[in-house]
């Protein structure tokens, strides 16, 4: 390519990730509602036999929206923002081309096969790292390959500098690469005993070290996979949309080696008040609380980069998205710190309060994160318009009342939850039956399943936009520098 020419981007890998994106999105959502009801009139357990029951569907919606949703977005934006930020296109290697579209068809064969086998109870029972070790080797051939696609890229860039997006990206791939192998080492019990299914595995570790080993993955699966890489788009798309420049390019850095050396000791919080070695506990509460100096440097970096233009929240629907999913990421990154200090983990652990800041995360930063960039994404890969600034809006505000409505049941809940646990007469003995503790937060499950099933609705209004936005909307002359456009 001659020097000064302009760079034919190639979007094809990148539009089929958000493809992907809105299908499991939906599978995933629209599973994690029926499990909301659920919890609260128990007898929707009985709709569907064994393949309609809590036990079969929470993995299914866990693993659709972690590993189906999210992952599918972080790609699809990997495969738009690199090609971009490193002045490169993957037209120019057919190498990379090929990997990249290998990563996609072994990718969504994957999670294909993750629905099938979870809904057929066929699991490894470790959270968030149920597949069987069939599984788990073609997730380890599609990371592989995705690790292949960053190098490759940086490899033949023009761009000298790596933006700070991409040291994002590459710590997601190295970290979960790690954590991946390490918690998936098991035995298929039918190669070593002869007994059993050939795809059932025990776990090469038992007790305490399991439960050690497990939740330094549980936690940062979270880690990098929630939030590194969802730091890795806000860093291009909020100063991409906005036409700022970001804030501080010092404190992004500080922020990332922050977030890298304090976030991998802080999964020993799960294990407060269990078997695992005291120090090993106190250890994830302390980096815990240490890990809101990172967490806060990048949520406000973020924030600052709005400085001064601030005005731009009333036309902008996306750049509303970017702010409120950074604030949403304080808040989660503050209350997770707050639950992880003992003496709070006593009364918080095991209630409906750790879901409550699970999904204020997921639903508020994660999910507004990823629609966000595959918004300002659309326009620019379709060569169109977005079809509809008014179902943007009222997906905007359909959702963020949504999410209000199930974080705050769920706060309220969990502390009453715990305060009565630990509710005990003059005697010593406990006030509240277990199940009464479980009736009386009847109305409480009710008002998380309604703010679930709004968010649920508003995904399906971007769902359509998206759909629209590709097949309908105004053919645009050239591409748009900052704000996206949008039909009225």
């Amino acid at each position: 390519m001659q020097n000064g020419a302009q760079i034919e981007y190639d979007y094809s890998i990148a539009k089929a990730f958000t493809f992907a994106t809105i299908l499991f999105g939906i599978i995933g959502m629209l599973v994690g509602v029926i499990l909301a009801f659920q919890m609260a009139f128990p007898e929707l357990n009985n709709l569907a036999g064994e393949y309609g029951t809590f036990s079969r569907l929470r993995p299914l919606h866990t693993n659709g929206v972690a590993f189906g949703f999210t992952l599918s977005g972080i790609f699809a934006s990997w495969y738009y923002i690199s090609q971009r930020v490193l002045k490169v296109s993957l037209k120019e290697s057919q190498f990379l081309m090929a990997i990249g579209k290998l990563h996609f068809l072994l990718y969504f064969i994957t999670i294909l096969l993750a629905v099938v086998t979870l809904l057929a109870g066929i699991t490894t029972s470790k959270e968030y790292a149920e597949l069987e070790w069939p599984l788990d080797i073609l997730i380890t051939l599609w990371w592989v390959l995705w690790g292949i696609s960053i190098f490759g890229l940086i490899g033949i860039r023009r761009e000298r500098t790596l933006y700070i997006s991409i040291w994002y990206f590459i710590a997601s791939f190295l970290a979960v690469a790690m954590l991946h192998l390490f918690n998936s080492m098991e035995v298929p019990t039918a190669l070593v005993s002869g007994y059993g299914n050939w795809y059932h595995s025990v776990s090469m570790y038992s007790g305490s070290n399991d439960a050690l080993v497990q939740w330094w993955y549980g936690h940062n699966a979270v880690g990098f996979v929630f939030t590194v890489p969802i730091i890795a788009m806000i860093y291009y798309f909020l100063p991409k949309e906005s036409g700022q420049n970001v804030y501080s390019y010092k404190l992004s850095i500080l922020a990332f080696w922050g977030l890298m050396f304090v976030y991998l000791w802080a999964g020993g919080h799960h294990l407060i008040y269990s078997t695992v070695p005291d120090w090993m506990q106190t250890m994830g509460s302390v980096m815990s609380v240490v890990l809101i100096l990172p967490s806060w440097g990048s949520a406000i970096n973020m924030l600052l980069t709005m400085k001064g233009e601030w005005q731009q929240l009333q036309s902008n629907t996306l750049i509303k998205f970017m702010v409120l999913a950074s604030t949403f990421y304080m808040l989660s990154t503050i209350e997770g710190p707050i639950q992880s200090i003992k003496s709070v983990n006593a009364i918080a652990h095991f209630t409906d309060w750790i879901p409550g800041h699970v999904h204020d995360g997921t639903l508020g930063w994660l999910v507004f994160m990823i629609m966000a960039a595959l918004y300002h994404m659309a326009p620019r890969m379709y060569g169109r318009e977005i079809y509809s600034k008014s179902l943007m809006d009222t997906q905007f505000w359909l959702q963020t009342t949504g999410i209000v409505l199930y974080f705050t049941s769920m706060w309220i809940a969990g502390i009453t939850q715990g305060m009565m646990w630990r509710a005990y007469d003059e005697y010593g003995s406990l006030v509240y039956s277990f199940i009464y503790t479980v009736t009386v937060l009847q109305p409480y499950y009710t008002i998380r399943a309604v703010g679930g099933l709004m968010y649920l609705i508003g995904f399906f209004m971007f769902a359509y936009n998206m759909y629209k936005t590709a097949t309908a909307g105004r053919v645009l002359d050239k591409e748009p520098t900052n704000a996206t456009p949008v039909a009225a």
